[in-house]
């Protein structure tokens, strides 16, 4: 009966995802999958002051999670071995992304396929114990912000960088130049002594949100005109 009812309360926290997780055929995937929308959708839930079932996750066109009713709650999501990482911001889009801090990325050919001529510079110039760590750093800091800004991996990772040997604070162009200074905020992390985090939070100009629901967010005046327009059109 137990087993039941737990399998009833995470049908109703899926929702619409509840087919798409049965279809899951591996256990390790199907576990790692409603692990994540439980710790999604219970994050967004207490910051919006709702139960977790009324969270529901959509899907923007790049692929970027969304949270459907309140665009001004952003969110995403990384994993990695047994850690789950979520980010929720409500100044602008973020970003998150969680490595292995054993992987290994300096030395297997990576440097020029991820790193700008200006990061390549900098990473062969610090001690060699550093590199690879720098590479980890680097590595989370461009997928969470390819993510932050729904590209993913369509977004070339030698187009853009950072500063390998000091604190992230812009997007750098190729040649090590400030391409986005003020507009976005950049954090690396180590966590448990085993993993290595990134974050990017992008500001909108708009200041902090306080209220999250996508209504909300529409200025009435464009909303009545919308309105009236589709009125003249039927």
């Amino acid at each position: 009966m137990r087993q039941e009812e737990g399998g009833a309360r995470l049908r109703a926290l899926l929702g619409h995802e509840w087919e798409r997780y049965q279809e899951l055929t591996h256990r390790r995937i199907r576990t790692r999958f409603a692990a994540s929308r439980v710790l999604l959708k219970s994050a967004a839930a207490a910051a919006l002051g709702v139960r977790p079932e009324a969270v529901e996750l959509g899907y923007g066109l790049g692929g970027r999670p969304c949270l459907r009713g309140y665009d001004g709650l952003h969110i995403s999501l990384s994993h990695t071995d047994d850690l789950l990482l979520v980010g929720l911001a409500t100044d602008g889009a973020i970003g998150v992304d969680a490595e292995r801090g054993d992987r290994v990325l300096y030395g297997t050919g990576l440097v020029r396929h991820m790193c700008t001529p200006y990061e390549a510079e900098r990473v062969e110039a610090m001690p060699v114990a550093e590199r690879n760590p720098a590479m980890l750093r680097l590595w989370t800091l461009k997928e969470a912000y390819s993510k932050a800004v729904g590209l993913g991996m369509l977004l070339g990772f030698t187009d853009f960088g950072f500063a390998p040997d000091g604190p992230p604070t812009d997007v750098l162009r190729p040649d090590g130049t400030p391409g986005t200074v003020g507009a976005w905020g950049f954090h690396t992390l180590s966590y448990a002594g085993r993993y290595t985090l990134g974050v990017a939070v992008g500001d909108d100009g708009f200041g902090r949100t306080t209220d999250l629901a996508a209504a909300t967010a529409l200025d009435p005046g464009i909303v009545d005109a919308l309105l009236a327009a589709q009125g003249e059109g039927e």
